[in-house]
């Protein structure tokens, strides 16, 4: 029951960040942000409010924030159509009862001829069996009325192509740029609490019992030699540790102004497929420094990206196979075997699979922000937009592929954890 808390409230940060960036920078441009959703498929809650319909679906599977414009709207008006308009107080559409009209007994039938209501705000048509065109002018706020569900309308100037590329990127970009700035906060958080690894090779706690501990290495112990070999960092202790599993190591340290001797054995650790290392049982030093650990939380989010996009070019150029990737299932085993070391550790994993999110979204593919992104990029170069429909295609077979890919990593998961 602890991982499985532990993976909801943990998916849903990262989602609600990311779409929080989305919601926050669609806002700002002045975008009619429709709908916020956490996770896919049947609504389990849902509230309205400012303009924008607030869901939290059932499948954990990601989320999104739909914009006016970014989609087909679901409900178009064409000539031919029959609609009952309702008015407010200055004679002007506020209500466009587009089926069930017998149930709003107040609304004036026609049947259209012209409406624009994207920029000129209009509807044009006849009442039922008259000649006469009528005019009406449509509110900027007026409500599609189906199936007794009310949509608010979304002139041009509020939908997300009416808005300059520059602002239209920096709503896509925002998803990612937020689960970067979470990542950030996670480990400041993290360096504030436990204190921030110090540079050089200072233990901090040891294993009672381990070749460490019988040496008789003390906390703030740090090692400046071995052998012959002069030590700086803490890699470079554990690099030397690791290459002498077995092997009696003179060691060099400072404790307290002074130096002193110490004649240390590791222990040999077999590891499964690879040669076996040495241990001693030691930790790495902390300290606890407040503007440290900002530093500490920019440099920790900037060498997880590189090591994630170290690994994504591995993945792209067929270093790595498809069977490296985990999907649902397999974050949700490795998270629960995070639990078990601790709440550190967890916020630690939290982190890293916000960069991952914010990175795999930049990526330039199909349906990912990092795709649409690629599109904002062209229209630049070209001096105009690309075509709806060819970038709807290029979005809808994106999507289709990332579902298969989708179901072929939970399958890898699957037979990882029970075949």
């Amino acid at each position: 029951m602890t991982t499985v808390i532990a993976f909801i409230f943990m998916f849903g940060l990262l989602v609600f960040v990311h779409e929080l960036g989305h919601l926050i920078f669609a806002k700002r441009a002045g975008m009619l942000a429709r709908e916020f959703a956490i996770g896919m498929g049947p609504k389990i809650f849902a509230f309205t409010k400012n303009d924008t319909l607030y869901t939290i679906r059932l499948l954990p599977i990601g989320g999104y924030v739909r914009v006016a414009g970014e989609d087909p709207e679901i409900i178009e008006l064409k000539p031919g159509h029959h609609v009952g308009l309702e008015f407010n107080d200055d004679g002007i559409v506020n209500k466009i009862i587009v089926n069930n009209k017998s149930k709003h007994p107040n609304a004036r039938v026609i049947e259209v001829e012209k409406v624009d209501l994207d920029h000129e705000l209009i509807i044009e048509g006849y009442e039922i069996d008259e000649d006469e065109l009528l005019h009406f002018n449509v509110d900027r706020r007026a409500l599609f009325v189906m199936d007794e569900k009310e949509t608010l309308i979304a002139p041009y100037d509020r939908q997300f192509a009416s808005k300059s590329p520059g602002k239209r990127a920096m709503q896509l970009f925002a998803g990612p740029m937020m689960n970067f700035i979470l990542a950030i906060i996670i480990f400041i958080i993290l360096g504030v609490v436990q204190g921030v690894p110090v540079d050089e090779a200072r233990i901090g706690e040891i294993v009672p019992g381990d070749p460490a501990d019988q040496a008789g290495f003390l906390p703030n112990d740090e090692i400046i030699q071995i052998d012959d070999e002069s030590v700086s960092t803490w890699e470079e202790f554990t690099t030397i540790v690791r290459e002498h599993p077995s092997e009696e190591l003179d060691m060099i340290v400072s404790r307290d102004g002074e130096t002193v001797n110490l004649t240390v054995v590791p222990n040999e650790i077999s590891l499964e497929g690879q040669e076996s290392i040495g241990q001693i049982g030691v930790y790495m030093g902390f300290e606890k420094t407040f503007w440290g650990s900002f530093k500490y939380g920019a440099e920790k989010t900037y060498e997880t990206t590189s090591m994630i996009l170290t690994n994504l070019t591995m993945l792209i150029t067929g270093q790595l196979g498809l069977d490296m990737l985990s999907g649902p299932v397999g974050i949700y085993d490795a998270t629960d075997q995070v639990v078990q070391t601790g709440f550190m550790n967890f916020l630690m994993w939290t982190a890293i699979l916000s960069i991952n999110l914010g990175v795999v979204n930049l990526v330039p593919l199909p349906a990912l922000d990092g795709g649409r992104l690629l599109f904002v990029g062209i229209e630049l170069l070209r001096g105009k937009p690309m075509e709806p429909e060819k970038e709807g295609i290029f979005h809808f077979v994106g999507f289709a592929l990332l579902m298969l890919l989708m179901i072929i990593v939970t399958w890898n998961d699957i037979q990882r954890l029970f075949l």
